[in-house]
């Protein structure tokens, strides 16, 4: 039996359609069966393996493996009698990478909040410990800011860092940070601001952006600026991405601050839905 692990856990849903309603178009439903089922694996599995997992017959399995390999999905590994993915499959994610569609979907969201608020916005994704930029538009007048496209920031400081890794299952949470190293800083922390960031003091945050909905920094990123934001979830509840608004911490934005957390979540939600997100 496999293990589970978080990367299964966020495919397995996949598996799903081919023994739950019917497809009307069976073959299609269960070919990415197939596929996500040997995405969530640690290695090459057994033909078998998979038509039990999946509920198919045998023959069927072979079948569709039989096309998959053909096509380049799909490779057979002879002496180990296993199946595992394929070249096609990488250059699915290559694919995937290059065409940016949650900067393209997510770009016009992100300028209409700007326009809404009149503070400069963001979209990000998590990328290790990391928030990676992948959007960034700037509101007239407004503070010059660290963040831009390409940009890595650490995840535990930043507002949509924190809206994602709330997100997370605490296995996952727990392996991104295993101890005290693994809190990253802007510029030399002192003694105490190691002290506080231990995982206890993480899970803390993350409860608050939990129970409120939405994450906030302030002054934790640079001095004088504050942000909020919110997670951007795909089809199974997985943390794709997430939005979040930045502005001068003693300005009256932050008197509007549950106004702009409202527009925030607003816009994560409709990116959400774009992206397929489960009702």
């Amino acid at each position: 039996m496999s293990q589970s692990t978080p990367q299964s856990d966020h495919l397995r849903h996949l598996d799903r359609p081919v023994g739950g309603e019917r497809s009307k178009v069976p073959a299609a439903d269960q070919t990415l069966a197939i596929l996500a089922h040997l995405a969530a694996q640690r290695g090459p599995v057994p033909a078998t393996t998979i038509a039990q997992a999946l509920e198919l017959p045998r023959s069927t399995v072979y079948h569709l493996l039989a096309v998959m390999q053909e096509r380049g999905f799909v490779v057979h590994l002879p002496e180990d009698r296993r199946y595992g993915l394929g070249i096609a499959a990488f250059e699915l994610s290559s694919g995937f990478s290059r065409q940016q569609p949650l900067a393209r979907l997510g770009g016009p969201l992100v300028a209409g909040l700007v326009d809404r608020l009149g503070e400069s916005g963001h979209l990000a994704v998590l990328h290790g410990r990391d928030v990676l930029y992948l959007v960034e538009e700037r509101a007239p007048r407004r503070p010059s800011l660290v963040s831009d496209v390409g940009v890595r920031l650490p995840a535990h400081l930043t507002a949509t860092g924190r809206a994602m890794l709330a997100a997370l299952p605490p296995a996952q949470l727990r392996a991104l940070y295993p101890d005290r190293a693994a809190f990253a800083w802007r510029g030399a922390p002192s003694d105490d601001d190691e002290a506080a960031w231990r995982y206890g003091r993480l899970k803390q945050v993350l409860q608050r952006v939990r129970e409120q909905g939405w994450a906030a920094e302030d002054g934790e990123v640079t001095e004088g600026l504050a942000s909020v934001g919110a997670v951007v979830l795909d089809h199974v509840g997985w943390p794709a991405a997430a939005i979040a608004v930045t502005y001068r911490a003693d300005s009256d934005a932050a008197s509007r601050s549950d106004d702009i957390a409202a527009a925030v979540r607003s816009a994560a939600a409709e990116l959400s839905r774009r992206i397929g997100a489960a009702r």
